[in-house]
Protein backbone atom coordinates (compact mmCIF):
# COMPACT_ATOMS: atom_id res chain seq x y z
CA UNK A 1 0.00 0.00 0.00
CA UNK A 2 1.47 3.29 -1.17
CA UNK A 3 0.57 6.24 1.10
CA UNK A 4 0.96 9.85 -0.03
CA UNK A 5 0.26 12.71 2.40
CA UNK A 6 0.07 16.26 1.03
CA UNK A 7 -0.52 19.48 2.90
CA UNK A 8 -1.86 22.60 1.22
CA UNK A 9 -1.30 26.15 2.59
CA UNK A 10 0.56 24.92 5.71
CA UNK A 11 3.29 22.57 6.99
CA UNK A 12 2.07 19.61 9.06
CA UNK A 13 3.78 18.87 12.34
CA UNK A 14 5.19 15.42 13.09
CA UNK A 15 2.36 14.56 15.47
CA UNK A 16 -0.29 15.11 12.77
CA UNK A 17 1.62 13.05 10.17
CA UNK A 18 2.07 10.20 12.68
CA UNK A 19 -1.66 10.33 13.52
CA UNK A 20 -2.55 10.05 9.82
CA UNK A 21 -0.08 7.21 9.15
CA UNK A 22 -1.20 5.23 12.21
CA UNK A 23 -4.88 5.45 11.20
CA UNK A 24 -4.25 4.79 7.48
CA UNK A 25 -2.42 1.56 8.36
CA UNK A 26 -5.70 0.26 9.83
CA UNK A 27 -7.41 0.47 6.42
CA UNK A 28 -5.79 -2.83 5.42
CA UNK A 29 -8.01 -4.54 7.99
CA UNK A 30 -11.08 -3.58 5.94
CA UNK A 31 -9.71 -4.30 2.47
CA UNK A 32 -6.55 -6.25 1.70
CA UNK A 33 -6.04 -5.11 -1.92
CA UNK A 34 -5.52 -1.37 -1.40
CA UNK A 35 -2.89 -0.16 -3.86
CA UNK A 36 -2.69 3.57 -3.14
CA UNK A 37 -3.91 6.06 -0.53
CA UNK A 38 -3.74 9.83 -1.05
CA UNK A 39 -4.39 12.11 1.92
CA UNK A 40 -4.81 15.85 1.38
CA UNK A 41 -4.87 18.18 4.37
CA UNK A 42 -5.93 21.69 3.44
CA UNK A 43 -6.70 25.02 5.04
CA UNK A 44 -9.94 26.32 3.58
CA UNK A 45 -11.01 29.98 3.74
CA UNK A 46 -7.42 31.16 4.09
CA UNK A 47 -8.45 34.79 3.54
CA UNK A 48 -10.87 34.73 6.50
CA UNK A 49 -9.88 34.77 10.16
CA UNK A 50 -11.71 31.47 10.75
CA UNK A 51 -9.83 28.68 9.01
CA UNK A 52 -11.61 25.42 8.28
CA UNK A 53 -9.48 22.28 8.29
CA UNK A 54 -10.25 20.00 5.34
CA UNK A 55 -9.20 16.37 5.07
CA UNK A 56 -9.61 14.47 1.80
CA UNK A 57 -8.81 10.79 1.40
CA UNK A 58 -8.62 8.96 -1.93
CA UNK A 59 -8.20 5.17 -1.84
CA UNK A 60 -7.53 3.00 -4.87
CA UNK A 61 -8.18 -0.72 -5.08
CA UNK A 62 -8.29 -2.72 -8.31
CA UNK A 63 -11.23 -1.50 -10.46
CA UNK A 64 -12.41 0.99 -7.79
CA UNK A 65 -11.51 4.42 -6.49
CA UNK A 66 -13.05 5.98 -3.39
CA UNK A 67 -13.01 9.60 -2.27
CA UNK A 68 -14.19 11.26 0.94
CA UNK A 69 -13.94 14.83 2.19
CA UNK A 70 -14.55 16.15 5.68
CA UNK A 71 -14.31 19.66 7.16
CA UNK A 72 -14.09 20.68 10.81
CA UNK A 73 -12.13 22.96 13.15
CA UNK A 74 -9.19 20.55 13.60
CA UNK A 75 -7.27 18.33 11.18
CA UNK A 76 -7.51 15.30 13.48
CA UNK A 77 -11.30 15.61 13.67
CA UNK A 78 -11.62 16.12 9.91
CA UNK A 79 -9.32 13.21 9.13
CA UNK A 80 -11.01 10.84 11.60
CA UNK A 81 -14.46 11.67 10.19
CA UNK A 82 -13.26 11.14 6.62
CA UNK A 83 -11.58 7.88 7.62
CA UNK A 84 -14.81 6.57 9.18
CA UNK A 85 -16.65 7.31 5.91
CA UNK A 86 -13.90 5.58 3.92
CA UNK A 87 -14.06 2.49 6.14
CA UNK A 88 -17.83 2.27 5.56
CA UNK A 89 -17.31 2.45 1.78
CA UNK A 90 -14.61 -0.24 1.87
CA UNK A 91 -16.80 -2.52 3.99
CA UNK A 92 -19.70 -2.20 1.51
CA UNK A 93 -17.51 -3.08 -1.46
CA UNK A 94 -15.98 -6.05 0.30
CA UNK A 95 -19.47 -7.33 1.26
CA UNK A 96 -20.60 -7.04 -2.36
CA UNK A 97 -17.50 -8.90 -3.58
CA UNK A 98 -18.02 -11.65 -1.00
CA UNK A 99 -21.68 -12.13 -1.98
Amino acid sequence: MNVNIQTVHFDADVKLVEHVNRKIAKLEIFHDRITKVDVYLKLDNVVHAIKDKVAEIRVRIPRHEFFVKQTSKSFEESFDGALDSMINQLKKVKEKQAA
